[in-house]
């Protein structure tokens, strides 16, 4: 072997080993890439949930957002998904199964640590494409301590009501009908409404018409009542402490899920509740199912740190660093969450959270075009009534019946939508 040659040989051995460390290097490099996550939270609970994240040793860029369905639809149609989404809306990351769009989660956390309505199917062979990685209540009413309401029926100057909302505008209002119909109907008519099943135009049935009459009969108490709930954020103030707390003069209950604790800041020691049958229009009956809703995780990339993020946070002690760090309810039953002896109200929370019957928000449940119908009516029913005009209650629950039934037309084979509602016990 010549001299001449073993240079040669030594050379390309060096640039192999240079290329193949390139290579290494650049698998590292792709490795490294941070996980994408389009979330809801932002401001102080934002910086709460990245504090989590940090500590599974995992890349992550977070983004949240208060018009998330928007930013996630534009995302979505420009090829550029996040590499996880956290949202509400169950009907809408449905739809994204149906289209293939999203991974299922199977194997990656343990489904009995998650029973009933947090499952996204009734099978244990079914693929599973979403997680609940932060739990609320509703069906409650706020109101400061000390001074608890008579279990009757309130009037509207009593009420803390904000409609607006930098994203889903509507929804409180929906919250109120939804309510309405689960305390009313009882729990099969409720969840029979959600997904459009049945064999009924729920939209137009005596159920849904009196709960929505009811709520505008509330809302035409007093006008002007009325348009400043149409014009208030349901938050407050930005630099508020809440509706309840910063609200118009007078209003002294508030119909808000138990996330309302993070607008009321240092006041939130100040705040108790009770549940909002027997406050509701009509009220006085038997205090049926809470309504509960979730945010949940779900993967729209197959990469395996992803996977491995989304491991961490739906396990036990994923949810454990959570609920301790931001002060937040979870549906993980093994999870440790508020004592008795350290805040009532929490563990009151908790309790109807993972205990006795409850039915997941009905909006979050339905398909997009569905939710986003219910939410239009609603705010035509309180502008309405603010311009002393005939709410017709009949002409816009038409329309969203209308939309349901062309949402059933176009087929609604989607076998990744949820399958129930509401839990049995």
């Amino acid at each position: 072997m010549t001299r001449r040659f073993k240079t040669l040989v030594f050379a390309m051995v060096m640039l192999l080993i240079t290329a193949f460390g390139m290579v290494v290097v650049w698998a590292q490099h792709d490795n490294e890439e941070p996980v994408t996550i389009l979330g809801t939270w932002t401001a102080k609970q934002a910086k709460q949930f990245e504090t989590v994240l940090r500590g599974f040793g995992i890349p992550f860029r977070y983004q949240g957002t208060a018009a998330q369905r928007d930013v996630l639809l534009s995302k979505v149609q420009s090829g550029e998904p996040p590499d996880i989404v956290i949202m509400p809306g169950l009907g809408e990351l449905a739809e994204y199964a149906d289209q293939e769009l999203l991974k299922p989660l199977n194997r990656l956390y343990e489904p009995q640590e998650y029973g009933a309505p947090w499952k996204s199917t009734g099978s244990p062979s079914e693929d599973v494409y979403w997680v609940p990685v932060k739990a609320d209540l509703k069906s409650i009413v706020w109101y400061r301590q000390g001074h608890k309401p008579a279990e009757e029926p309130a009037p509207l100057e009593s009420w803390c009501i904000g409609m607006g909302d930098d994203g889903a505008s509507g929804w409180p209002g929906t919250d109120w009908i939804e309510d309405l119909v689960l305390q009313r109907a009882g729990p099969d008519v409720y969840e029979k409404w959600a997904l459009g099943t049945g064999g009924v135009q729920w939209w137009r049935s005596d159920p849904v018409r009196t709960a929505w009459k009811a709520w505008t009969e509330l809302l035409r108490q007093d006008e002007d009542a009325a348009e400043d709930a149409l014009l208030t954020d349901h938050r407050g103030t930005p630099d508020g402490n809440g509706l309840l707390f910063d609200g118009r003069a007078g209003c002294t209950l508030e119909h808000q899920g138990s996330f309302a604790l993070s607008f009321y800041k240092d006041d939130a020691r100040h705040a108790d509740l009770m549940d909002s049958a027997p406050l509701l229009p009509g009220g006085g009956g038997e205090v049926r199912p809470h309504e509960v809703t979730g945010d949940f995780a779900a993967l729209f990339s197959d990469r395996p740190q992803a996977r491995e993020l989304i491991r961490r946070l739906a396990s036990r002690e994923g949810q454990q660093k959570w609920v301790d760090l931001a002060d937040v309810f979870s549906a993980n039953r093994r999870v440790k969450q508020a004592k008795p002896q350290d805040d009532t109200v929490k563990h009151k929370i908790a309790q109807q959270l993972l205990e006795g019957p409850r039915c997941l928000d009905a909006s979050d449940v339905m398909a997009p075009a569905v939710r986003g119908a219910f939410y239009e009516a609603v705010l035509l029913t309180i502008a309405r009534v603010a311009d002393g005009q005939d709410p017709d209650i009949e002409g816009v629950l038409h329309d969203v019946q209308r939309m349901q039934d062309a949402q059933s037309a176009r087929g609604a084979d989607n076998r990744a939508a949820p399958k129930t509602v509401c839990s049995k016990r």
